[in-house]
């Protein structure tokens, strides 16, 4: 069972949402009660009390069958007892008489009359009725030798004392309760009402365990559903606090785990907005402030200002474009073009291209061909892998002092990938921020993307580019002694599921 543990408390703000929350806050804030009998209590309970009529009534028939069966051979063995006995006399009476007389007539109305359930008939040898109760009890008459009356009907051989069979004595039962004692009805009956008595207990045992059983389950999915609703009402911190090793357990800390995922990426939402506001906000100032300042003629219009305006205008430029193309990457939109490409030697002659260009900074720029055969074809899309390593390079270049180096490979990796690497000897990134440096803007030190020159979205489109071939990339990293990205990419692509 869910344990609850000590949790932050929601903060207090009197029903309103906390502050920044608005697009949260505008959400239904009341849920619909549910109506009587609907509720999980009401079923639990009602579940039970079901069970309990169910096992109760069971529980009766089968006790009626076994009872009446019981009570049903025991009478056929009294009515068999009462036939034997009654045999003997009448074969007593037929011996002393010398044949069939009104004596063995009197002796088997005698029998007959011992007992109001069952009524008798002597037949001779030979099929004659010596004595038929039902001349003297029209109310008695002997039932259709049929297989269902056959178990009410008994006969007993009359024999005399020479061991001859001389007739026979046949008695039949009235009634279902033939031959039983008022002791044996009064068992039967008892037991019947010892059954609606337990079955009545078990009913009201059944309502009140269900009652009880059903609130104590329902406290784990209660606190569930308040912390939901604190949730939707924009309190992010809610949480639930439920432990366990059970399914209600497991639930509990999955939901305070997507509870933590999704306030993480609400804050990271709003903070992508401030960035982005921020870095399309940098460029318009810097044109603003030369623009007026021009107009105001506290700088003169000449080409060195005008060129200010257009680097600003070809960097906003540059930042939509990214903006969008990685937008079309991740919706989907961009259309992928695999052919048949040799890695070795796109990356080579990318490598080849970037030297001078790392060579003006102080850097070298090396490539390792790490395949056998030195060629490595894999069905990608050139334009796009060639923008990812450029993109990787990039970031190299800016973060990578003077004097370093960086070295791009391309190797084979096990299960038909192709592995391409960018290994720079920059100045690291924290452990605690690797898992970060794929978000849009993201930058561990607020102002080094703006004094590289960099748009932040460079890894967030190789990202989107290396998922759009159904790769992975990875990054190892340690400040102070550079980072290495590496891509996996599988040689043959398979249609995406996105």
């Amino acid at each position: 069972m869910a344990t609850e543990r000590e949790h932050t408390s929601f903060p207090g703000n009197n029903g309103e949402p906390p502050s920044g929350e608005s697009r949260y806050s505008t959400m239904q804030r009341h849920s619909r009660p549910a109506g009587p009998g609907k509720t999980f209590s009401g079923r639990s309970v009602l579940f039970f009390v079901l069970t309990a009529i169910a096992t109760t009534l069971v529980f009766a028939l089968v006790l009626a069958v076994v009872w009446e069966r019981r009570f049903e051979s025991y009478s056929h063995q009294r009515l068999q007892q009462m036939a034997d006995r009654g045999a003997i006399e009448i074969a007593r009476c037929y011996e002393d008489a010398g044949g069939w007389s009104d004596d063995v007539s009197a002796r088997a109305a005698a029998l007959d009359d011992s007992s109001d359930d069952a009524s008798v008939q002597v037949l001779s040898s030979a099929g004659e009725v010596i004595y038929d109760g039902s001349d003297r009890h029209p109310d008695r008459l002997i039932p259709s030798l049929s297989q269902t009356d056959a178990s009410k009907v008994v006969d007993a051989p009359i024999v005399d004392a020479g061991g001859t069979v001389v007739g026979t004595v046949r008695m039949w039962s009235l009634g279902s309760g033939f031959l039983l004692a008022e002791s044996d009805n009064d068992l039967k009956m008892d037991s019947y009402q010892a059954i609606i008595e337990a079955g009545i207990i078990s009913v009201i045992a059944a309502t009140v365990i269900g009652y009880f059983a059903s609130r104590r389950l329902l406290r784990p999915i209660r606190k569930i559903t308040y912390t939901a609703m604190q949730i939707r009402n924009g309190d992010l911190t809610a949480r639930t606090g439920l432990k366990g090793d059970d399914e209600v357990g497991r639930l509990g800390e999955t939901f305070d785990g997507m509870a933590s995922e999704l306030e993480r990426d609400i804050k990271f939402e709003h903070r992508l907005t401030s960035d982005v506001a921020h870095e399309l906000r940098t460029p318009l100032m810097a044109m603003i402030a030369t623009v007026e300042a021009m107009q105001d003629g506290v700088l003169p219009t000449d080409s060195e200002h005008l060129e200010t305006v257009d680097k600003e205008v070809r960097r906003l430029s540059r930042l939509v474009d990214a903006m969008l193309h990685l937008s079309r990457l991740e919706n989907g939109s961009t259309e992928l073009k695999v052919e048949r490409t040799d890695l070795v030697t796109l990356v080579k002659s990318l490598v080849s291209v970037q030297q001078q260009l790392f060579a003006d900074q102080g850097l070298r720029l090396n490539f390792d061909d790490r395949t056998h055969d030195h060629r490595l074809v894999a069905e990608v899309s050139p334009d796009l892998i060639r923008e990812a390593l450029t993109n990787l390079m990039s970031n190299a270049l800016r973060y990578t002092p003077e004097g370093g180096q960086v070295l791009v490979s391309v190797g084979r990796g096990r299960g038909g990938m192709a592995l391409l690497s960018v290994q720079d000897t920059g100045m690291g990134i924290a452990k605690e921020d690797v898992s970060r440096v794929f978000s849009r803007f993201w930058r561990s030190d607020a102002s080094r993307e703006r004094v590289s020159g960099g748009l932040g979205v460079g890894l967030a489109l190789t990202k989107e580019i290396v998922g759009r071939h159904n790769g992975a990339i990875d990054v190892e990293s340690e400040l102070g002694k550079g980072t290495t990205f590496t891509i996996r990419i599988p040689l043959v692509h398979k249609e995406s599921l996105r």
